[in-house]
């Protein structure tokens, strides 16, 4: 009687573990988000806290990014021997352990150390949490799931942008971020729980256990891919612009420059994240429908992106509201985007190194957000109004603003030279090795349209009576 009335019981187990193994994930990488994002709320309260230079303020940020991007390809090495719950409980634990550094401390260098632990674990969430939906999910099921759980992930923007901005502005520095700490620490917890009652996965993990001098020849061989470099490089210029904004100038610009108050801003970010939900699974459409136009896409997107860039910098006077929507609009649209990279990593590369391929890309977005942000502080510094009056008007004034942000464009510029000059590479060979010849895109719609009018006056036509 026993045993026959335990059995349903574990079959219910079994049938709710993937749901509930998900569920976790996304906590996890959820809690991720709104750690990598809390600075950018903060920024304001952290100059008059630390009392320092906008350079060394961007210190933070930089600092955590080097970390996340350094320990993209050794945590895809440890995700391939240990499998993905340890990478995502440990990352969960450093980033609540960077969290409590950053609200106790009253001195910069040890905020610092906290950032860079911040960092640390959030570079083991994302693609630990990938793995784990590939491990519970059937495979048709995995593109789908993967894009939910990135979406999913970015609710924790909304949650630094309103109930940690609350506990910031109400009870202070410290409360809000010790709150923060304790929702990694529920996160970590929960994928323990999850993962430990939910029994073997139904696409069990399967350890690689490579040798150094193989890891190391996976990742050289994922290098010398043309689609792994297309790929960085797209990731490259089309995420630093909002991810620059997002963490650490952008508060500090629509609040003290541009004159909104913290909860337009905070709405504004909010927007940020709806938009992205939106427009990712059609960029993600148009990228598998199109997969030789994908450049043409990412091209359309950072055109765009500087294109209001331009005008908002020359508007005289603050921006308005309209054309600031429109900026994070275009931003937010270079985010999904950057994902791209990833599809060229993918489509390009065998599977014994696509896991290298994908750190090599996620690299790239990184990479060009760090140095942005810290050439938008040493300008700000430059340009600091030192005649006296309020300390944060006199270092995030409007105008010096509009040449800060230009930092952007020479990072931007060396991103789009490469994306074409890998693209004229790629299409070459394509052309020798597979016969298959990408015509510019004028000439393909052209042709397009030719054929539709000509399929039209083929069709015959129909009396009505």
């Amino acid at each position: 009687m026993t045993s026959g009335s335990g059995a349903p019981t574990a079959a219910r187990v079994r049938r709710w573990a993937p749901g509930v193994v998900y569920a976790a994930a996304c906590l996890t990488y959820l809690a991720a988000v709104m750690q990598r994002s809390s600075l950018g709320v903060a920024a304001v309260e952290a100059t008059q806290r630390f009392e320092v230079a906008a350079s060394v303020l961007s210190m933070l940020s930089v600092a955590q990014i080097v970390v996340y991007a350094a320990l993209q390809i050794p945590v895809g090495v440890l995700i391939d021997r240990f499998g993905p719950r340890l990478p995502l409980v440990a990352g969960a634990a450093l980033m609540a352990l960077g969290q409590v550094l950053v609200g106790v401390s009253q001195d910069f260098g040890l905020a610092v150390v906290g950032r860079v632990l911040v960092g640390a674990g959030d570079a083991m969430t994302f693609i630990a949490g990938i793995r784990m939906v590939a491990m519970w999910f059937e495979p048709r099921r995995v593109p789908i799931l993967s894009q939910v759980f990135a979406q999913i992930g970015q609710i924790g923007q909304i949650l630094s942008a309103f109930p940690f901005l609350l506990l910031l502005h109400g009870p202070g520095w410290l409360p809000a971020f010790l709150s923060a700490a304790a929702l990694s620490v529920l996160g970590g917890l929960a994928v323990l729980v999850a993962t430990a009652s939910a029994g073997e996965a139904p696409h069990p993990f399967q350890p690689h256990r490579l040798g150094l001098a193989q890891t190391i020849s996976h990742v050289l061989e994922a290098l010398r891919r043309p689609g792994t470099q297309i790929g960085f490089w797209t990731h490259f210029t089309l995420q630093p612009s909002l991810t620059m904004f997002m963490l650490l100038w952008g508060f500090p610009y629509l609040t003290v420059a541009a004159g909104l108050s913290p909860a337009l801003a905070t709405l504004l970010f909010t927007g940020v994240v709806v938009w992205s939900a939106i427009v990712g699974p059609a960029l993600g459409i148009l990228s598998a429908r199109f997969p030789f136009r994908r450049s043409n896409i990412s091209l359309a997107i950072v055109g765009a992106i500087v294109l209001v860039w331009i005008v908002v910098l020359c508007w005289p006077g603050p921006p308005p509201l309209w054309l600031l929507i429109v900026l994070l609009a275009a931003m937010t649209v270079g985010g999904p985007g950057s994902m791209i990279g990833f599809d060229y990593a993918r489509t390009y590369n065998p599977a014994r190194s696509q896991g290298s391929a994908n750190g090599v890309v996620n690299v790239g977005g990184f990479l060009a957000s760090f140095v942005i942000m810290f050439g938008v502080g040493v300008l700000l510094d430059l340009l600091r109004d030192r005649s006296g009056g309020d300390p944060l008007t006199a270092l995030y004034a409007l105008d010096s603003f509009r040449i800060a942000f230009i930092a952007q464009f020479p990072v931007i510029l060396v991103g789009v030279w490469q994306i074409l000059r890998l693209r004229r590479r790629m299409r070459r060979t394509l052309r020798e090795e597979e016969g298959i010849t990408v015509a510019p895109l004028w000439v393909a719609a052209a042709r397009a349209w030719k054929r539709r009018s000509a399929e039209h006056s083929a069709r015959p036509e129909r009396s009505i009576h």
